[in-house]
C-alpha cells in the first residue's frame, strides 16, 4: 500500500493511523515526491514501521507512483492518496474480489466524501464510466452533481476505471502495461490505465462492499486553473493514445468543439483562468503531437468501444446540459 505524498504533512498526520489501523495485513510505504515541509521526518518518528521511498523531486502523480512501485516486490499495489480515511475490514473483500478471477487487473472501494460522509465522492464515487466523446463520469456523480449514498452502489459491478484515489491494482500487469502515462504529470491517468488494461482483455471492477473517505483537493483545488488545464489536456491526449482508429478523427474533432464551447461557458462567467487554460491545454497536446504519436504507436491493442465495459454511448455533456439529467439512472432512461 503506498501513500504518495508532496508537503502533505498535515494528512499523514491524520490519516495515516486509520490506514495502519484498518489495514493489518498490508505493507504501508509513504513515496515522498521531495516534500519541502516535515513530511518525512513526522513519518519518521512518528510511524517507524512505515517505510519511506524518497523520489528525487517532485515528479508528479504519474511518474511519482511509477518511481516508487519499481522498488516495491508485491502480488497487488494499492494507490492510496494521502487524504483518505479507511474503515475497518476495507481491504478484504477487495482482496477476495482480486483473487475469484485472475482477469481482474484492477478494483476500487466506494468512495465518500469525508466533509459530507452521506455524499458520494467526485473522485471515483460508486465507480467510473466514460462517454463517447472521453468525458469521465461516475456512478453517483455527473460533472459536479453529487448523489447521496442511499445504498445504491453497495454492489459489485464491471466499470471503465477505477479512481486513483483508491486504486488496488495487479503489480505484474501495472509494470507490463508501462504504469502511468508520466506526460499526464496528474489526472486522467487511471482511466488511460485502465483503458490499457481493457484492451488488453482485463477487467476493472468496483466493490461496494468496501469504502473509505476521500478529502479531495488536498493538493490541487478544482478552483485552480492548473487544474483545468491538467483536465482538459490530459482528457484530449487520453482521446489520441486510445481511440480505435474508425472514430479517431470523428470523435477528437468533436471533443476539440466541446472544449471549445467550455472555454467560452468559462468566459461567459468571468472566469477567464480556466477559459485560457482550455486554449492552453489544446496547444499543449498540439506541440507534443510526436511524443503522442509514438504513444499511440506504443499501443497496438485498441478494441471497438462497443467492445468495453463502462462506455455511455452517447453524450453525458448534452445529457446534463441539455436535457437536465443530472444522475446515473437518469441516463439510461428512456
Amino acid at each position: 500500500m503506498v501513500i504518495l505524498n508532496w508537503n502533505g504533512r498535515k494528512y499523514l498526520e491524520q490519516f495515516l493511523p486509520s490506514v495502519l489501523q484498518n489495514s493489518p495485513d498490508c505493507d504501508v510505504l509513504v513515496a515522498d515526491n521531495a516534500s519541502t515541509d516535515d513530511s518525512v521526518a513526522f513519518v519518521r518518528s512518528n510511524f517507524p514501521a512505515v517505510k519511506i521511498i524518497q523520489n528525487s523531486g517532485n515528479l508528479g502523480f504519474c511518474e511519482g507512483y511509477n518511481q516508487a512501485l519499481k522498488q516495491i516486490e508485491a502480488k497487488y499495489y494499492v494507490l492510496l492518496n494521502s487524504d483518505v480515511q479507511v474503515t475497518p475490514g476495507w481491504v478484504t473483500p477487495i482482496l477476495n474480489l482480486l483473487e475469484s478471477n485472475p482477469k481482474i487487473a484492477a478494483v476500487q472501494p466506494k468512495i465518500k466524501a469525508f466533509h459530507e460522509p452521506y455524499s458520494l465522492e467526485y473522485a471515483g464515487a460508486g465507480g467510473g464510466f466514460i462517454d463517447h466523446f472521453g468525458y469521465p463520469f461516475c456512478r453517483g456523480r455527473l460533472f459536479d452533481t453529487l448523489e447521496t449514498d442511499k445504498g445504491q452502489y453497495n454492489d459489485t459491478t464491471e466499470i471503465f476505471w477505477a479512481t486513483g484515489a483508491c486504486m488496488f491494482v495487479r503489480a505484474e500487469l501495472f509494470h507490463k502495461l508501462g504504469g502511468l502515462e508520466p506526460k499526464f504529470f496528474a489526472h486522467m491517468e487511471e482511466i488511460d490505465l485502465c483503458w490499457r488494461l481493457q484492451n488488453a482483455g482485463y477487467k476493472i471492477m468496483y466493490c461496494g462492499q468496501s469504502e473509505v473517505y476521500h478529502v479531495g483537493g488536498g493538493t490541487l483545488h478544482k478552483s485552480n486553473p492548473r487544474k483545468t488545464f491538467l483536465n482538459f489536456r490530459n482528457g484530449l491526449a487520453l482521446l489520441y493514445k486510445n481511440l480505435p482508429a474508425g472514430v479517431f478523427f470523428s470523435t477528437l474533432f468533436i471533443r476539440v468543439l466541446l472544449d471549445w464551447v467550455s472555454a467560452f461557458k468559462f468566459l461567459l462567467s468571468g472566469q477567464t483562468g480556466d477559459a485560457k487554460a482550455i486554449m492552453k491545454a489544446q496547444m499543449e497536446v498540439y506541440k507534443n503531437l510526436n511524443y503522442w504519436k509514438q504513444q499511440r504507436k506504443m499501443q497496438p491493442l485498441k478494441k471497438d468501444l462497443n467492445q468495453l465495459q463502462g462506455v455511455y454511448n452517447g453524450s453525458i455533456v448534452w445529457e446534463y446540459f441539455v436535457r437536465g439529467r443530472k444522475t446515473f439512472t437518469a441516463l439510461f432512461k428512456g
